[in-house]
């Protein structure tokens, strides 16, 4: 019985999808084989076997996805600004956490934007056409049975699941679609000019370098991220559906702090990790499950220290939708329910800051107003407790309360938990807030443990509290107003949850 050697086929062998989504590589590489596999190769018999009694499973009137018409528009938007210009969007491809295991892919946001899909090694190619642009979707169609590549290759079907079809991709995302493994020779040959986004796709940036320049294509992802700024009503949906879910994270954490308390933070993330997973796609971000001075380290995801009674519990979570919008909200609580008299002063005083800073979120305000009208409060606060030399506008011109406040107020919030990072200064920090802008308001105190110039009964406490903040017409609203905020509408809160 002859073994298919050009095949090479361990069924559990894992294939580079970059590879599998370049034609040449495809067609004279062979799927590569376990080193220590059981199966030594597949027989002509299995192989003509596995080709044939499959049944058609093509999904027919399928209906778009729901933020169809919302592409549609910004694909129509950057084609106003790049007339006559080809516009290479890549999805990005699966990167390898070890050995033959990969990271959850996540699409580029640039990429999602424009398209709705999620899909690995996907590219969105805008080709000029007239006055405009004829967009086309490239995506790896349907695994090959006649090959044996669906379940032979380390990302065929059997093994990660079923893919769209070509055909289906257009129904759900409204967009002509091809097969990906034929772009990179397109792109190779095509004249004109040209600008892709970078950092996602080498093999598309590789079949392009002779066509692009860093400076035209950062000047595509900075249109492309400040296009962000500003959220149609899809979006904001999408951002109160994952401030919904992270309110209920919150309320899942309260239920369990008993166990937490036996345990570690690692309960705690674990825990709103469950109800991101039930509801969304993910956590936006690592979540920050700070007890005790670990509150002070303003990125803490270790998560792996104690929980005790009498400490504040300072969670920094967000639930990501399925179409990658996130929250990104903050309540320092206290562990057994009730602050200390030293605990609520510190709290109360970033409660007024934060009040402060979302009373400045108005349309028409520059975007930095928040953040200044935050920070005095807290340069007040920390000039009325004696742990810095006023007076108070002294304090801010030499940036003095920042030992202890440390970071910005806010950042915008999208799909990018600090969405919009690319913008330019001048139409972010510099510029003025509009009606749809949504960010976060976010003051903190934060007294480090070995922190000599404060009183020792202040060392290891770190207070943040951050909401997401939406510009209206007439003001903005919170939208994430169902956690409480005020020190003893938490505590009841806290009490009614564990009730």
């Amino acid at each position: 019985m002859r073994r298919l050697t050009a095949v090479a086929e361990e069924l559990s062998g894992a294939v580079d999808a970059a590879t599998a989504a370049r034609p040449e590589t495809a067609e004279e590489e062979p799927i590569k084989q376990r080193k220590n596999g059981l199966y030594p190769g597949v027989s002509d018999e299995l192989a003509e076997n596995m080709k044939s009694g499959w049944a058609d499973t093509e999904l027919r009137d399928l209906e778009p996805v729901p933020q169809a018409a919302e592409t549609a528009a910004r694909r129509a938007a950057l084609s106003a600004r790049f007339p006559g210009e080809r516009l290479v969007i890549p999805a990005g491809n699966l990167k390898t956490r070890s050995n033959d295991t990969e990271y959850a892919f996540r699409a580029s946001v640039e990429y999602a934007y424009l398209t709705g899909n999620q899909t690995e090694d996907g590219v969105l190619v805008l080709e000029p056409k007239g006055e405009g642009h004829e967009a086309t979707i490239y995506l790896l169609p349907r695994s090959d049975r006649e090959n044996g590549e669906f379940w032979l290759n380390g990302q065929g079907e059997l093994w990660v699941g079923r893919r769209h079809s070509l055909t289906e991709a257009e129904q759900l995302y409204g967009i002509p679609a091809s097969d990906v493994r034929e772009l990179a020779g397109a792109l190779g040959e095509a004249t004109g000019p040209v600008r892709v986004v970078r950092g996602y796709d080498a093999g598309i940036e590789a079949a392009l370098t002779d066509k692009v320049t860093a400076e035209r294509d950062e000047e595509l992802r900075v249109f492309l991220s400040e296009a962000r700024l500003v959220k149609d009503d899809f979006e904001v949906g999408e951002l109160q559906k994952a401030v919904d879910s992270t309110v209920r994270g919150f309320e899942d954490v309260v239920k369990v702090l008993d166990k937490a308390e036996a345990t570690s933070e690692r309960y705690i993330e674990g825990t709103f990790f469950l109800r991101a997973r039930v509801e969304g796609n993910d956590v936006g971000y690592g979540t920050i499950a700070a007890a005790g001075p670990h509150a002070c380290t303003l990125h803490w995801v270790r998560n792996d220290g104690p929980v005790r009674s009498g400490d504040l519990l300072l969670l920094d979570a967000g639930v990501e939708t399925h179409t990658y919008y996130t929250a990104d909200v903050t309540r320092t609580l206290p562990v057994n329910g009730r602050f200390s008299e030293l605990q609520k002063k510190i709290y109360d005083a970033v409660y007024e800051a934060q009040e402060a800073g979302i009373a400045a979120v108005q349309p028409g305000a520059k975007y930095r107003d928040f953040h200044d009208a935050a920070q005095r409060v807290l340069a007040e606060k920390l000039v009325e407790w004696g742990l810095v030399e006023g007076p108070v506008e002294r304090v801010l011109e030499l940036g003095l309360q920042r030992r202890w406040t440390l970071h910005g107020t806010g950042h915008m919030l999208g799909m990018d938990v600090h969405d919009c990072a690319a913008a330019r200064t001048e139409t972010y920090v510099d510029g003025v807030l509009e009606p749809g802008m949504c960010l976060t308001v976010e003051p903190g105190l934060y007294f480090q443990a070995d922190d000599l110039t404060v009183p020792e009964e202040y060392r290891g406490i770190g207070v943040r509290i951050e909401d997401d903040i939406l510009v209206t017409e007439d003001g903005n609203r919170n939208l994430s107003a169902a956690l409480p905020r005020r020190s003893d509408e938490v505590e009841a809160w806290m009490a009614s949850v564990k009730g």
